[in-house]
């Protein structure tokens, strides 16, 4: 890491994006939204999970042979087929990670896993040490550290990071947590964890935050975890993820650029290229995201209310604290509704060649919220007539 105060982006839209019903993508889709993450600026690129499936590995390694750029991680269980699985998938890659994980809480170790605690730290330490004989980037991930004791969770980070794990994942597995208690895991990582900050007060290892967004608290619990230590953000374009979906890419970078003030970090982010990259997504998958959205919902820049309008005429600070071609949305987009005004009428029949005085502005304003109430979108043909019974006096230039 060039700096101690660098984020780290971990993109996982490939793998975790991926396991949501409605997000498979063929090959040549991955391939090209992996080209699109390394042009986003994403420092990792989580490809998929190598042992899921022979098409998941190939992807993988198509991936890790023509994406440059970004480190190219395949997801890993503990098992040594999952971690040999994942070192022949990442081989071709440029700058490789392996990226394995064991549940630590009690509820997972007991329910799914059915292995005590020694037992879970025994596999942790192997699999890390494992791991590292094929790679010289090895991230550990606790699954569902938000929710595991937490003098074992200090146990289980101590004896991955003993084993030679240069990056320790904190997930939110559930979106269990809030963010004072997602930070307050970091603060006692960092007292607790011999070895992860070194004898010069730089981070031997980095601290990573994994949040899906259960609650609606992802994003807000990255941010919490970045504060609280945490360099690296695990997150997805869209929020897509498992459940409720993942902490969203955009919301996070957007917020470390528009919160400098509280949020004075640094990261590789085109922010450009934020919206080309979630159009791109939704193009693959089934579904695009809400249109109120942040950063990249079709009405994150659009203002129909007649007072917002005025404002954003006078000054878009007003009403928008990032301008849309910031995060490469084309421009902001003064809708035309019920709630709009006259200045913004007046505006737009000008822009199609009509001037009214204010007389017959008022007498086209009262036709137009008529047909505002009655109908949910108005387009320039519908403006258009509005101005028939007026063809005579309304000059045209």
């Amino acid at each position: 890491m060039s700096s101690p105060n660098q984020i780290v982006f971990f993109d996982t839209t490939l793998r975790d994006g991926e396991q949501s019903p409605g997000c498979t993508m063929h090959h040549d889709e991955k391939l090209r939204m992996a080209h699109q993450l390394a042009d986003l600026g994403v420092d990792v690129l989580e490809a998929g999970f190598a042992i899921a499936s022979q098409g998941d590995s190939d992807s993988i390694r198509m991936i890790a042979r023509e994406v440059r750029g970004p480190r190219i991680a395949s997801l890993a269980r503990c098992k040594r087929e999952d971690i040999e699985a994942a070192a022949r998938s990442i081989e071709p890659a440029e700058k490789a990670r392996i990226h394995t994980f064991l549940a630590s809480s009690d509820l997972h170790l007991e329910a799914k896993l059915k292995i005590t605690r020694p037992e879970a730290l025994h596999q942790a330490a192997e699999s890390v040490r494992l791991a590292r004989t094929f790679a010289d980037d090895v991230e550990f991930s606790a699954e569902d550290a938000t929710r595991t004791d937490p003098d074992f969770l200090v146990e289980i980070v101590t004896v991955a990071v003993q084993a030679g794990a240069t990056t320790i994942n904190i997930p939110d597995t559930v979106g269990y947590t809030t963010p004072d208690e997602y930070a307050a895991t970091f603060r006692m990582l960092f007292a607790k964890v011999p070895g992860i900050v070194g004898p010069n007060g730089r981070d031997n290892v980095i601290l990573s935050t994994h949040c899906h967004n259960d609650l609606g608290m992802a994003v807000a619990n990255t941010l919490a975890g970045i504060q609280a230590g945490a360099r690296q953000a695990e997150c997805t374009i869209n929020g897509v993820g498992e459940r409720a979906g993942n902490a969203a890419l955009e919301e996070i970078a957007a917020a470390l650029m528009v919160r400098r003030d509280k949020l004075p970090y640094t990261n590789n982010i085109k922010l450009n290229q934020l919206f080309p990259t979630s159009q791109m997504l939704a193009e693959f998958i089934s579904f695009g995201c809400s249109p109120n959205k942040a950063v990249v919902g079709a009405n994150a820049f659009a203002h129909e209310s007649g007072i917002h309008q005025h404002g954003m005429m006078a000054n878009p600070l007003t009403y928008e604290i990032m301008t849309p071609e910031s995060v490469g949305v084309p421009a902001t987009n003064m809708v035309l509704g019920k709630h709009s005004g006259r200045r913004l009428l007046e505006q737009r029949l000008t822009e199609l060649g009509h001037s009214l005085t204010r007389t017959q502005l008022d007498d086209v304003y009262h036709r137009f919220t008529e047909l505002a109430d009655r109908k949910k979108s108005i387009y320039d043909q519908d403006l258009l007539g509005l101005l028939q019974s007026d063809k005579s006096s309304v000059t045209t230039h």
